[in-house]
């Protein structure tokens, strides 16, 4: 008679599972909702302005869409004339807008201007814009309050 040695059907492998090759996603969903939730959350804080004491008006305020970001323009206390962080010259600032925005650009620009800039140079601003066929445009002011600066 034979005796028949490690006879388990599988090679040898009895009482324990085969190795499963799946990638487990769950865990990199998680992450992945985490950092979608993180990046919603922090994006809207990472709008970067320029320091400027605006005018104090008693306006409304303005009614835009917070996912249309608009397009800018900044006329800081020195003089100097920003369309979003770009830094551009007064001369020939409309020609530079419409080679940034194109023809047709039918949304507001917003205007911010130093309050201690003097006035003639925020209209040669808004002369250039205007000029170069943007007709919705927005001047920008801090709401004004009771209480002195």
């Amino acid at each position: 008679m034979g005796l028949i040695l490690g006879s388990g059907g599988k090679g040898g492998r009895r009482g324990r599972r085969a190795l499963n090759a799946e990638i487990n996603v769950t865990p990199f969903v998680d992450v992945m909702l985490v950092l979608l939730i993180v990046f919603m959350v922090t994006a809207p804080m990472l709008v970067r302005g320029e320091q400027l004491n605006l005018p104090r008006t008693t306006s409304a305020p303005l009614k835009s869409d917070p996912n249309d970001a608009p397009l800018t323009v900044w006329v800081k206390q020195d003089g100097t004339v920003l369309v979003q962080q770009t830094e551009m010259e007064i001369d020939g600032l409309g020609a530079q807008l419409q080679a940034i925005v194109g023809e047709g650009y039918d949304k507001d620009v917003f205007l911010y201007a130093d309050e201690a800039v003097p006035y003639g140079i925020v209209m040669q601003v808004t002369a250039e814009v205007r000029g170069a066929g943007f007709t919705r445009m927005s001047f920008v002011t801090e709401q004004k309050t009771d209480q002195p600066r």
